[in-house]
């Protein structure tokens, strides 16, 4: 005679998230997340290193931190420091970095160090969904900013500012990706990085910068980082080398001034992110890092160009985009009647994945008929299967578009 299972859920502290169901594979055509393409990984490059580090500093190996301290290799953090000066123009020692385990535990350690429930942040109107889910979960009132062509308005993060400040609310951050904006691709201008700071400073609010994306941009000019411009430390700065290298591989940073640096490094309890993904990362990217991200870039650049034919082919005018600056995201805007949340469950069945709008939005009526698809990840010819799939779905279940846009050409 079986035993009943044990029940749990009298145990749960309530506040939990739903339970997550059982990973069953990805997709036939999978554009979702932030996969980056498989055959872009340089594993002949990352093996080279993996080798030679271990050979040279293997024994470092049985110390917590590789004797390096709580912020990682110190390698790495050089590398990152004269990155970070040669590229973004943040002038960092290494003592002012932190590797930490990807950029979702960046995010993690400056909300557990600044926010508590109740407390209200700004950021921009379409945005990162981890983001988003942390604060929900977190109690905090996530206020929208709406974005144009050239990022955040500023605008009305000026009027919004004043309206909290009139109503006795100091926001506990500006969050903002202003280099290739997560989901919309855009590119903050040098100007609007000023005003920014010019409005943190006025109203004593700092700013969370996100550079998850900075690296992948097609003519790999960029404006210096917020953090680069700022005179009196009031920016946090966090990266990634998910995107430059590969997101498997969990490594993140975070630049910070040592009043918020001691408290994150407080909070980090975990006795130290991957080691062995530090240790290689350094060791490759000395090297490697400045001819891999070019030859990156034309390739992603290859696969935008194919999926942006692709809806154009399949939707017409139907799917409205512009054409992103940089990353690995397109941000697609169908007709108003298209439930992107909907779309989504019957693209799933057809084998198609995508990632609805409203989950990457603090304005769910604004998004509803809007997506994202990530094209670093499928093949060109995934991307035109797919998106044919996607538009045999969306026209069954919507009406749209109402016949292949240009099938008399491809005839």
């Amino acid at each position: 005679m079986t035993s009943p299972a044990f029940d749990y859920a009298p145990l749960l502290p309530p506040g939990l998230p739903q339970p997550a169901v059982r990973w069953t594979g990805l997709a036939k055509y999978s554009f979702v997340g932030g996969n980056n393409d498989p055959e872009q990984v340089p594993v002949d490059g990352l093996i080279e290193a993996v080798n030679a580090v271990l050979k040279r500093e293997g024994r470092t190996l049985a110390t917590y931190g590789l004797a390096s301290g709580p912020q990682g290799y110190r390698p790495l953090r050089e590398f990152l420091s004269a990155k970070l000066k040669r590229d973004a123009g943040i002038t960092a020692t290494a003592d002012d970095i932190m590797i930490v385990s990807g950029s979702l535990q960046a995010l993690d350690l400056v909300n557990q160090t600044l926010l508590s429930r109740g407390d209200t942040v700004i950021v921009e109107q379409e945005t990162y969904q981890g983001a988003l889910n942390r604060l929900t979960r977190l109690g905090v009132s996530a206020i929208g900013v709406p974005l144009d062509g050239e990022g955040m308005r500023l605008d009305v993060l000026a009027s919004t500012l004043a309206d909290l400040k009139a109503r006795g609310i100091r926001p506990k951050y500006i969050y903002t990706i202003p280099t290739v904006q997560n989901p919309t691709g855009t590119i903050l201008p040098e100007s609007r990085r000023a005003e920014m700071l010019k409005l943190s400073l006025q109203y004593g609010v700092p700013i969370f910068e996100d550079d998850c994306y900075a690296d992948l941009i097609w003519d790999g000019k960029r404006p210096p980082a917020i953090h680069a411009m700022a005179k009196n430390g009031g920016v946090i700065h966090i990266g990634s080398f998910s995107k430059s290298i590969a997101p498997a591989l969990r490594v993140g940073f975070i630049v910070a001034p040592w009043e918020m640096m001691s408290r994150m490094l407080a909070l980090k309890t975990d006795a130290g992110s991957g080691a062995l993904e530090q240790m290689v990362l350094a060791e490759y990217c000395a090297p490697h890092f400045t001819t891999h991200v070019p030859k990156l870039t034309r390739g992603l650049r290859r696969k935008l160009d194919t999926l942006m034919e692709a809806l154009n082919e399949q939707f017409g005018t139907a799917a409205e985009f512009a054409d992103p600056k940089g990353g690995i995201f397109l941000w697609v805007k169908l007709p108003d009647n298209v439930d992107t949340l909907k779309l989504y469950q019957a693209a799933l069945k057809a084998g198609v994945a995508i990632n609805p709008g409203p989950e990457w939005s603090t304005n769910k009526g604004h998004s509803g008929s809007r997506l994202r698809l990530c094209f670093a990840s499928p093949s060109e010819q995934q991307i035109r299967e797919g998106v044919a799939v996607l538009a045999d779905v969306c026209r069954k279940e919507f009406g749209v578009p109402v016949r292949i846009a240009n099938v008399e050409k491809r005839a």
